[in-house]
């Protein structure tokens, strides 16, 4: 409907606040401006702060409703960060801004109200054939945390986007290697969930840990130093940590793919894995991805895209 415009789109990370217009129903996204989460007290401030900054604070531009995208748990009315420190009522919120209707969603679960609306030359394949058309799709994504969701035909044949926390299921390991890295990671955090490796941080601790099964010194590196010095082929430890980074995902991957039946496609979005490029492809992530013994043949024929749509969560926020 015309009344729900302007509308006001953002997708909340750990790191990043991501946020944009739509002004009318058949218009296209635009004022798309990212904003550093720790650089504001809360999303009010953040989204205050766009709004001058892009000329919508008063007037016609001024945004009637909004869909927001965050990445935690929505409990009833209350959204909490599972990364940052934000947490805020999303009636609040919605009062606060002076909108008529605000929708907040699990991030992930915005994303995946995009898929269907992603541009194909902005998708890598890795692997599989065709995706088969109005079948289940499953998304999965690694940035500062490790998002999981997907879209489920219901009987209409409408599809309908999931929201979870599947990022948070334990790490299962594949062999004797990863089982000895893992009892590693379990005396450190106790409990490994699949967030603990898929993510910017996880990137450091599976550097850590190739190390000190290597009985080599620890250096103090940050992600974007593993990604750059594993890249480039002058840290071996870091090389060791991006491959075990890849497989890890074909692990996790593949199990959400089978778990869902997702014959329209598994979709990878996420900071990290656009920015490996060619190392991933050429990793063990589909080798692992297809592994599952009898079923192996199935997995083979599931496609796996890369997203590489600049800011896709922001197309989901359009779609609710």
């Amino acid at each position: 409907m015309q009344t729900d415009y302007p509308k006001l789109l953002g997708d909340i990370g750990g790191t990043h606040v991501r946020l944009a217009l739509k002004l009318s129903p058949d218009g296209p996204i635009e004022h798309i401006v990212k904003l550093m989460l720790r650089d504001h007290a809360d999303a009010v401030s953040a989204i205050e702060d766009y709004l001058a900054q892009v000329g919508a604070a008063t007037g016609a531009m001024r945004p009637r409703t909004g869909c927001i995208g965050a990445a935690g748990p929505v409990l009833g009315d209350h959204l909490q960060l599972f990364n940052a420190p934000w947490g805020f009522s999303i009636e609040g919120l919605r009062q606060a801004l002076g909108l008529t209707r605000l929708r907040v969603l699990n991030d992930f679960t915005v994303l995946a109200l995009a898929l269907p609306h992603l541009p194909k030359a902005e998708l890598r394949q890795i692997g599989g054939d065709e995706p088969v058309a109005g079948m289940t799709m499953g998304l999965i994504g690694a940035g500062t945390g490790l998002g999981v969701s997907g879209l489920v035909p219901n009987l209409r044949g409408e599809m309908s986007p999931i929201a979870g926390e599947g990022g948070h299921v334990t790490l299962p390991p594949s062999n004797d290697d990863e089982e000895r890295l893992i009892a590693l990671l379990r005396g450190r955090f106790g409990h490994v969930s699949a967030e603990r490796v898929l993510s910017g941080s996880g990137l450091v601790v599976l550097y850590e840990a190739h190390a000190q099964l290597a009985g080599r010194p620890v250096e103090a590196l940050d992600p974007a130093d593993v990604t750059q010095r594993g890249l480039s082929g002058q840290c071996a430890l870091c090389e060791a940590a991006l491959h075990s980074f890849c497989l890890f995902m074909g692990t996790v991957a593949s199990n959400l793919a089978v778990s869902l039946g997702a014959q329209g496609g598994l979709f990878i979005g996420g900071g990290i894995v656009p920015l490996l490029g060619d190392f991933f492809e050429r990793s063990g992530f589909r080798a692992r991805f297809d592994a599952k013994g009898r079923y192996a043949e199935y997995m083979r024929r599931i496609p796996v895209f890369v997203i590489h749509t600049p800011y896709p969560a922001l197309i989901g926020a359009a779609q609710a």
